[in-house]
């Protein structure tokens, strides 16, 4: 975009008039800063505002920014709906592009089960692949942790769809990914944060997606495994159909040119 711009200049360095965005992980991402500017920041200072309410008056931060709505709205309560925004990170579309190559996988699933995961293997994951073998559909899993980017690309250009199983997710880079790749999504959504530091945060409900961002072009969601049995065959055959079509989802919302306007509007709604 023809933006100049300095990455880690040390905080002693800081102009009057420089725009300053900090988004890092924990408390050291902001120590010994001291000068008057204000801040835009946000995304993992902290996992949840309840471990440090009084950010915004120990900085000048003038936006505290989550990837998507429900990750923020986690926030308003602590620091108000004036400080707390979202601003989305841009995908490589051009890095994440599919390969004209004859698909010969039906199903990949991407497995980030991170919590109660003997639960959720017995209810949900052993069912969707009995269901899968039941109906002579080839699969891969893949999962969370465990794989380097080429290989989750290759799989990527070799499945025909993909079924993401996540409890949440503030943005869900693999999922959108593999969306830029073209490939359709059937994503486990049952909307709830199933964190179990929610009870130490003493905010045990928290309305939560798994796909934050996602339309009918990149297609379909379901809430348990009775809702996956009754939904999966008409999402194969609408993938079959091609009528799902997600890479053009990413393009009209997630590139990083847009991500990148997204931030030049933020900071222009800062420093005036």
């Amino acid at each position: 975009m023809g933006i100049n711009y300095l990455v880690n200049l040390p905080f002693d360095k800081v102009e009057p008039n420089d725009r300053l965005i900090v988004l890092g992980l924990g408390r050291l991402s902001l120590a010994n800063y001291t000068q008057k500017n204000k801040i835009v920041a946000g995304i993992a200072l902290m996992t949840h505002p309840s471990e440090w309410p009084q950010l915004c008056t120990e900085y000048p931060i003038a936006k505290y920014l989550q990837h998507s709505d429900w990750a923020k709205n986690v926030y308003v309560p602590y620091y108000g709906s004036d400080i707390c925004d979202t601003w989305f990170a841009g995908i490589d579309s051009d890095e994440w592009k599919p390969k004209q190559a004859e698909k010969t996988i039906d199903v990949l699933i991407y497995n980030k089960i991170r919590w109660d995961y003997n639960e959720t293997k017995k209810e949900l994951i052993n069912p969707i692949l009995e269901f899968l073998t039941k109906h002579n559909l080839s699969y891969r899993e893949i999962v969370y942790g465990q794989y380097n980017e080429k290989e989750y690309k290759d799989l990527l250009n070799n499945c025909k769809s993909m079924i993401f199983l996540c409890t949440h997710e503030s943005q869900g880079f693999a999922c959108c990914e593999a969306l830029s790749m073209n490939v359709p999504v059937f994503a486990w959504d049952q909307g709830f944060c199933l964190d179990p530091n929610r009870f130490l945060w003493n905010d045990p409900v928290m309305p939560a997606t798994s796909v934050p961002f996602f339309d009918e072009n990149c297609g379909d969601k379901f809430k348990d495994y009775a809702d996956f049995e009754e939904k999966f065959n008409d999402f194969y055959a609408n993938v079959l159909n091609n009528t799902y079509h997600p890479r053009e989802y990413i393009l009209s919302n997630l590139t990083l040119k847009k991500s990148g306007e997204r931030m030049i509007q933020i900071l222009d709604s800062v420093y005036k």
